[in-house]
């Protein structure tokens, strides 16, 4: 039983590169509050968070970029090679990500909640989860992933696959193993799978219904199965200037989930979004022509805005297509305003939008909640 009464806890884990986050997205999917431990580790360390000062007096000032901020990359290539000093930075930062958790679960509503953390077995987080389940791929499949998704040299991703340790140990501590070498759509059917047979008591999230009056404008949380009619939505809108398969965006929903403006059973407009470090963002949205402006996207943003307070997010970041960045009066009677990455303030929004930003799009901000979680860790 998880510390945590009447919530359920998914401690996942595995060695770097076999796909933990896609995963923790696929759980979200069906209703899970994800946590991702890595990206509060790099909160943690963050300007003004108390584990920025420790690192800096441990490790030196050299990790610092221009900007004072610690590069993770510096530091990755001192304590990655070096047990002792990896130890020393996770004794650090661990019991920040700790209490960052802690708070978390506390806050959230939801009875299902998986945390992500690719040292979960090595400490204490283990004993606060009801159940573990652990991600393997092939130490080829994980090489190839390091070089060419994260851009590492083949030595620098040798060395931190190497660092992981053995992966068996990892699998015979498991209540659920996650083979992520295949498709999408084979590690959906393993993760659908294994919350059916291991949290009986939870429905998986509603997925888009076909229902309503035509002429009735509604929004439905999309899931896997409306792949194809998205990916057709998205095609015709765009003109063809993003042709979709259902094989392409089955691979998205590994990043992101999708909402769906309805009118009556039609597909009227489509909303792309995501949370990562508590930081949600709008990085696909299509209407179709004949859908009403001003009322399709305020049920859009509405629901967008409820569903990311409920996921704690500070802030919402929404990267538009000109055509629908040029309504300005618009976007500010729903709370928006323009603004440049440099002029988002945070370093955690900064990060997201540099992370999240297609290229052509204009950012768009609205801060969600004054009291940030993590601030201080």
């Amino acid at each position: 039983m998880s510390r945590w009464p009447g919530k359920y806890v998914i401690g996942l884990t595995g060695n770097i590169a076999t796909g933990k986050s896609v995963v923790r997205k696929m759980l979200e999917h069906l209703g899970a509050y994800g946590i991702d431990a890595d990206a509060l580790s790099h909160r943690a360390i963050a300007p003004g968070a108390p584990g920025y000062q420790k690192v800096l007096d441990t490790f030196g000032k050299w990790i610092l970029t221009p900007e004072g901020e610690i590069d993770r990359a510096k530091l990755g290539r001192v304590v990655f090679p070096d047990p002792e000093a990896m130890a020393t930075l996770e004794a650090i930062i661990h019991p920040l990500v700790r209490q960052a958790i802690d708070i978390l679960v506390e806050r959230t509503q939801s009875p299902v909640i998986v945390i992500e953390a690719i040292k979960l077995l090595e400490g204490e987080l283990k004993s606060w989860c009801d159940a573990i389940w652990v991600t393997h791929a092939s130490p080829e499949l994980q090489l190839e992933r390091l070089t060419t998704r994260r851009q590492l040299s083949a030595e620098e991703a040798k060395a931190r696959i190497a660092a992981q340790g053995d992966p068996q140990a990892k699998i015979d501590a498991a209540d659920v193993v996650i083979f992520n070498e295949a498709t999408f759509e084979k590690t959906w059917e393993q993760v659908l799978e294994a919350w059916k047979r291991t949290v009986p008591r939870m429905k998986a999230a509603p997925q888009a219904a076909a229902t309503g009056a035509a002429g009735e404008l509604h929004v439905r949380r999309a899931g896997p199965a409306q792949a194809e009619a998205i990916a057709r939505f998205i095609s015709r809108v765009s003109n063809g200037r993003r042709a979709m398969t259902r094989m392409d965006v089955m691979a998205a929903f590994g990043e992101k989930g999708y909402l769906l403006l309805m009118n009556g059973d039609e597909i009227v407009g489509v909303l792309g979004w995501q949370v990562e470090n508590l930081v949600a963002r709008v990085d696909d949205l299509l209407l179709d022509e004949r859908a009403p402006l001003e009322e399709g996207l305020s049920l859009l943003m509405s629901t967008v805005e409820e569903a990311a307070t409920e996921l704690l997010s500070e802030a919402l970041l929404v990267f538009l297509p000109p055509e629908l960045a040029r309504h300005h009066t618009l976007w500010e009677k729903m709370g928006y305003a323009p603004r440049t990455v440099k002029e988002l303030g945070v370093s955690a929004w900064q990060e997201a939008a540099m992370e999240s930003m297609p290229s052509g799009t204009v950012l768009f901000f609205k801060q969600l909640r004054k009291d940030r979680v993590l601030r201080p860790v």
